[in-house]
């Protein structure tokens, strides 16, 4: 038997390593199939999508955050996770005080296209603005009156933050 002819129209698109350059050219075709089902929706939540971070290497969950189109589009161009503060209202190049900078790897979009999945290079010692490596660092018990520390606090948040 010979090799099975597939459609292009049912040809898996995989974006495997992230690479600036390719994505950024996927981002600015317009009426793209591609383009439509990578691009996140940034119609919904108020402009805003959930942003994941979990380290490339161990697919620990290092920290949810939040961008805007401005901080997805400026994560995307440069490579450097960049998010939105919701609490400052502007963009927060993550590492901008502590030095803890996420070198983007990939980035996935889920179903619905309103929350994006970063796997990241983690460099500096936590992703934690607490200290930690994982801002998961508390693990709820007594079916949810108490909670214990799982995680090993790695630098003093008021010595970096000075604030």
């Amino acid at each position: 038997m010979g090799a099975r002819k597939t459609s292009s129209l049912f040809r898996p698109i995989a974006l495997l390593q992230f690479n600036p350059a390719n994505y950024r050219t996927l981002l600015t075709i317009s009426m793209n199939t591609a383009d439509l089902i990578l691009r996140p929706d940034f119609n919904k939540q108020d402009g805003l999508i959930a942003a994941i971070a979990q380290c490339t290497t161990t697919r620990e969950v290092l920290m949810l955050a939040w961008m805007n189109e401005e901080a997805f589009n400026e994560t995307v161009a440069t490579g450097k996770a960049v998010y939105y503060s919701r609490s400052r209202k502007r963009l927060w190049r993550k590492g901008e005080e502590s030095g803890n900078q996420q070198i983007v790897d990939e980035i996935r979009v889920d179903c619905d296209r309103d929350a994006v999945l970063l796997l990241v290079n983690q460099i500096g010692k936590a992703a934690c603005h607490e200290g930690y490596s994982s801002c998961f660092f508390r693990r709820m018990t007594d079916s949810g009156k108490s909670h214990e520390v799982v995680g090993e606090r790695l630098f003093d948040p008021t010595i970096v933050y000075k604030k």
